[in-house]
């Protein structure tokens, strides 16, 4: 008998690859969900880096996971903290409060963690070779 892979409601299940997820990240196509204001945290790939001139100091990041996008803003003060990750990250975990403006979403970063050693851990991927 074929397995069906429709829940009763007739719609196809959300599946998650099976590689390491840092404990505690809502996935970036969850991020609607939560109210304004939410403190989460979320990591992803880091796809983008911008550090537009008018922006008083400001850094926009976004990350990518498996589920899509989060745009992260990084004030001047936090990235003074975290400078390092923010700049040479591959990998990021961050933490923040969760800024909605109609359908736009950010996450305003208080905490930003490299965690690019976790791509070691990807089947298929050699950290070693040159992209």
């Amino acid at each position: 008998m074929a397995r069906s892979d429709r829940a009763p409601s007739g719609e196809r299940p959300r599946r998650r690859p099976a590689w390491p997820r840092p404990p505690a990240c809502v996935p970036a196509g969850d991020l609607v969900l939560p109210p304004n204001g939410a403190r989460l945290a979320v990591a992803g790939i880091v796809i983008c880096r911008q550090r537009p001139g008018t922006a008083k100091g400001v850094i926009f990041v976004t990350l990518e996971d498996e589920t899509g996008v989060a745009n992260i803003v990084v004030w001047a003060k936090t990235f003074e903290r975290f400078r390092r990750a923010v700049i040479a990250g591959r990998c990021l975990r961050v933490t923040g409060r969760l800024q909605r403006d109609g359908d736009v979403v950010h996450v305003v970063a208080d905490v930003v963690e490299d965690i690019s050693a976790m791509l070691d851990e990807l089947p298929g991927i050699d950290a070693a070779a040159p992209t």
